[in-house]
């Protein structure tokens, strides 16, 4: 099930419902729109998903969409993945470092 893109180098003016417009193109049907935010301020982080009714109209979204303009920023358009586990980076907690 390949219904579902990602959309990447969203500007902070678009929300929910701009994503779900940007993408209504004639045919497609959306049943879902996101754009993920911050959990703790509730700003965008840049990017968002857009889930189709099917896999065709997911690719045609991206062969529409990638690299097209929106509020002055090129998006990247694509096929989303699952989201894969990250090493948790940093240092560990010490309270002798100086």
């Amino acid at each position: 099930m390949q219904n579902k893109i990602y959309v990447g180098n969203l500007s902070d003016k678009i929300d929910d419902a701009k994503l779900k417009e940007l993408f209504s193109l004639e045919g497609l049907e959306i049943t879902e729109a996101k754009v993920i935010t911050d959990k703790l301020s509730g700003r965008s982080k840049g990017f968002g998903f857009v889930t189709f009714a099917n896999d065709e109209m997911a690719q045609k979204a991206i062969a529409e969409m990638n690299e097209k303009e929106a509020e002055g920023q090129k998006l990247t358009v694509n096929i989303a993945r699952p989201m894969t586990e990250r090493p948790s980076g940093g240092r560990p907690f010490n309270r002798n470092f100086r």
